[in-house]
């Protein structure tokens, strides 16, 4: 049995051997002009001449067209019956879509949309599915992402372009806020000036656009006043949000400001014990 398979690949190779000589010089140039076309893509990004995505991008139509080529050249050099690979490919292509089509061509062409259309880039940090995580790769099907946990996840991009996303970008600068209550006997002037102040001990806020507070609710006991910053340190946004609401606390106490409900709790005691004695 043995014998007939080496009798019959030595009959091949001879009766082919100029077929193959030519597809492995093709194989070779090919590939070559590849790798230098990547390498130039390389030298464009680096340049800032087009973004990591469209390199990216790029870089896997190219892989797409060297395997067509490639695969065209064996066929054609070796005089494979072109019919009986269609038939198998038919045959493949027919079973895959009966058990996986709709969501496999659905993520692909979601895949193509969002290349296309640019919601997110990589290294963008978004908030998708009440989670923040970094965008590490966007590729046909999936897409990669890190969240804050260090987890890698791959979304289905079909997911992605039917869901609300938040881009917060890499440096855009964006608005963040902190609250706190006081009751209506402390000046307003006094909580706006003790918010302002917190704002500019933190180096992470920016200083244009500027800090600024707004009253933004008026409650049974108390007013609500937010706190408005700008920071452009979007890796570290929930570490500022933390040292923010840190940072007003240890000032609201430093100016004499009673943000906490026990206070007002007790005020209503106080009131109720009143009409009591009354």
């Amino acid at each position: 049995m043995l014998e007939e398979f080496l009798n019959f690949l030595h009959d091949w190779v001879s009766s082919s051997w100029r077929a193959i000589v030519f597809s492995i010089i093709s194989i070779f140039i090919v590939y070559t002009s590849y790798r230098l076309l990547t390498r130039q893509l390389i030298r464009l990004k680096e340049k800032g001449k087009i973004s990591e995505d469209a390199n990216r991008t790029l870089k896997r139509i190219f892989q797409w067209i060297t395997g067509l080529i490639l695969l065209g050249i064996i066929i054609a050099q070796l005089g494979i019956d072109v019919g009986i690979i269609a038939g198998l490919l038919v045959l493949a292509g027919g079973t895959i879509i009966g058990f996986a089509s709709q969501n496999t061509i659905g993520n692909a062409i979601a895949g193509i949309i969002i290349m296309i259309s640019r919601p997110f880039k990589i290294g963008d940090r978004i908030y998708f599915n009440d989670k923040f995580a970094d965008v590490i790769d966007i590729d046909l099907i999936f897409t990669r992402m890190k969240t804050l946990d260090n987890v890698m996840v791959s979304v289905p991009n079909q997911q992605l372009i039917t869901s609300e996303i938040n881009n917060y970008g890499k440096k855009t600068i964006i608005r963040r806020s902190c609250s706190i209550t006081a009751g209506y006997e402390i000046p307003t002037e006094q909580v706006e000036k003790a918010l302002l102040e917190a704002a500019k001990k933190m180096d992470e806020v920016l200083q244009n656009p500027q800090a600024y507070v707004w009253i933004t609710n008026f409650g049974d006991f108390a007013i609500e006043y937010t706190l408005y910053v700008f920071i452009n340190q979007i890796k570290r946004l929930l570490e500022i949000d933390a040292q923010l609401k840190k940072t007003v606390l240890l000032t609201v106490r430093q100016h004499g400001i009673d943000i906490s409900t026990p206070r007002l709790i007790q005020r209503v005691s106080d009131s109720d014990s009143n009409l009591i004695d009354g």
